[in-house]
């Protein structure tokens, strides 16, 4: 069978499906309000660190040696807040997709004000500990923003899909990336931005589960088409495939993560290959996820193998280190060599 998508049919137009599911979006809602924690940028940003730039007031301009941060992490601290940045595109994707009436609306307002804190604490992180060039990232997030985000999917399934996978996917780069940082405040800052992520994600997740019931041929042919053409947001970011294959090297997001910690775990709690109530799309879609669940764990599995031939190869080039001298003993004389 072909991996060509069979085309949807109309029992479920799009408007149909808002009014069914703003019900489940009004649950969905109250158990995330219920569980969102409050907090603040400024207090997780470590202010005692930052010194004044070059330009208007004189200090002092950047240099790569002042960076506390491995370069891999560099790459994907920058990937990760420039994708942030494109928060006004992602508002209006969300809000055309889902409206802004009703419970709907409230929610594209509400995760539209809590994203909105993670570019803006992950930005004056960078900034106090010297960790990337401000200077280009400034013309990076210009060049970024001003080339703006616009979505793919054709339709409210594919939409929620998709939203469903990349949070989780986001929540997953944020906290890997702040666990290689190396230094307390990244991985705080870090991890407070992944628990945001995550809970968006729960509710995503919810509403895709309430759809899965609701019409399963429709959401699983949506899925399979998200999951086996997916890409992050960022990916139109300057560099951005370089950036990627780095970050991906550092073994902070890769194929191996994608499937094991972001696909499976979705499939899994929304019973994706348990299913008994498909049609023969739902059926074909499914047969899809599979085998793009194939091709992925192919994929990780060379790449982790070509990655420790490399790392191997490095080890073995090294040379030793020098021999250490032992400290002086009592009496002046050195240790023997």
């Amino acid at each position: 069978m072909s991996d060509h998508r069979i085309p949807a049919p109309s029992a479920h137009g799009h408007l149909d499906l808002l009014r069914e599911l703003e019900p489940a979006v009004a649950r969905h809602l109250d158990r995330h309000l219920e569980a969102a924690t409050e907090w603040f940028p400024h207090q997780y940003v470590p202010w005692s660190l930052a010194r004044d730039f070059d330009g208007p007031l004189d200090g002092e301009p950047w240099q790569p040696g002042q960076s506390p941060l491995p370069p891999a992490v560099r790459d994907a601290l920058v990937v990760n807040l420039l994708t942030e940045d494109n928060l006004p595109s992602y508002h209006h994707e969300i809000a055309s997709c889902f409206g802004r009436d009703s419970a709907w609306g409230t929610w594209v307002h509400r995760w539209t004000a809590e994203e909105g804190r993670h570019a803006e604490a992950l930005r004056g992180y960078l900034h106090a500990v010297r960790g990337v060039d401000p200077i280009q990232l400034e013309r990076s997030r210009m060049a970024h923003v001003a080339t703006g985000y616009r979505g793919t999917q054709p339709s409210l399934a594919h939409g929620l899909a998709y939203v469903a996978v990349q949070e989780l996917a986001t929540r997953e780069a944020h906290r890997n990336a702040g666990h290689a940082c190396g230094e307390p405040h990244g991985m705080r800052l870090m991890s407070r931005i992944a628990a945001d992520e995550n809970l968006h994600m729960v509710f995503y997740r919810g509403l895709c589960a309430e759809l899965a019931e609701l019409a399963p041929d429709t959401f699983l042919a949506a899925l399979a088409d998200v999951i086996c053409d997916f890409q992050m947001p960022g990916h139109t970011i300057p560099g951005f495939k370089a950036r990627a294959a780095r970050i991906a090297a550092a073994g902070i997001y890769d194929l191996g993560i994608h499937h094991d910690h972001v696909l499976l775990p979705l499939l899994r709690t929304l019973r994706v290959m348990e299913r008994a109530d498909l049609g023969h799309r739902g059926e074909h879609a499914r047969e899809r996820i599979g085998r793009h669940l194939e091709i992925l764990r192919d994929k990780a599995r060379r790449l982790a193998e070509l990655r420790a031939r490399i790392g191997q190869r490095e080890h073995l080039s090294t040379p030793p280190a020098p021999p250490v001298r032992l400290p002086a003993q009592s009496g002046g004389k050195e240790g023997s060599r």
